[in-house]
């Protein structure tokens, strides 16, 4: 009998490439917005490319105290989704699938009046998901019940899930205590994000580390031959 496989990573702001084969490595992917909000990173801001360098796009967010959780993380301004869109528009209308797929990001950026950061991230992963024809289960750990201790955490949500195999993220290999796995009969896998192959992008040099908008925007209809698990 197959056995299921889940991966679980904090939600990012309009992820790059990587974070969407991990979603299409696994059968369920669990958005961990149980997990502290960490200012200066990937959950509400991530880069695109332009004529002068690479550009952070940041969601605006309220921080009241320090322990503050990704879900309980909300925008500080009501607009930002239009000026990202405008952002976006000004500096992508020389990409080669600009026109044909300008749409569903003016879908997904207009469309988008969530006020929770869990919630508008959900919003654009789900959208890119459907758009890149990637089916996994996308959950969050809110969904589940959540015991204390870092790999403790993972197991717990792993066996809820009903998870034979976690899918980690090649970062968690400082702390991850692959012997708790073991103990639940989970086997842990590891993600390798390196030898992505580069696209058409605009504005050299070369940059994997950006949003996957850049790479749909630039290869359209080919943003599956740019990825490895697609």
């Amino acid at each position: 009998m197959r056995k299921k496989k889940v991966a679980i990573l904090q939600s990012n702001y309009i992820p790059w490439k990587g974070y969407f084969d991990l979603i299409n490595s696994v059968d369920e992917f669990i958005l961990y917005d149980s997990a502290q909000y960490t200012k200066n990173d990937w959950r509400n801001r991530n880069k695109i490319k332009t004529p002068n360098g690479l550009l952070w796009l940041t969601i605006p967010v309220q921080v009241k105290h320090l322990d503050q959780k990704i879900s309980e993380t909300l925008v500080a301004q009501n607009n930002w989704n239009i000026k990202h869109y405008k952002t976006i528009k000004q500096f992508y209308s020389g990409a080669r699938y600009f026109k044909a797929y300008m749409d569903v990001v003016e879908d997904l950026y207009l469309g988008c009046n969530q006020t929770g950061l869990s919630e508008i991230n959900y919003h654009f992963i789900q959208g890119i998901n459907k758009l890149l024809n990637i089916e996994t289960k996308l959950s969050r750990s809110s969904d589940y019940e959540l015991v204390d201790g870092k790999s403790e955490r993972l197991v717990h949500l792993c066996k809820q899930a009903g998870a034979g195999i976690y899918l980690s993220g090649p970062s968690a290999r400082d702390y991850l205590d692959e012997s708790l796995f073991a103990e639940m009969d989970i086997s842990v896998e590891w993600m390798d994000y390196s030898g992505y192959p580069e696209y058409r992008q605009l504005n050299p040099p070369f940059e994997h580390a950006v949003s996957i908008i850049d790479l749909i925007l630039n290869e359209g209809p080919d943003t599956r031959k740019f990825m490895k698990n697609l």
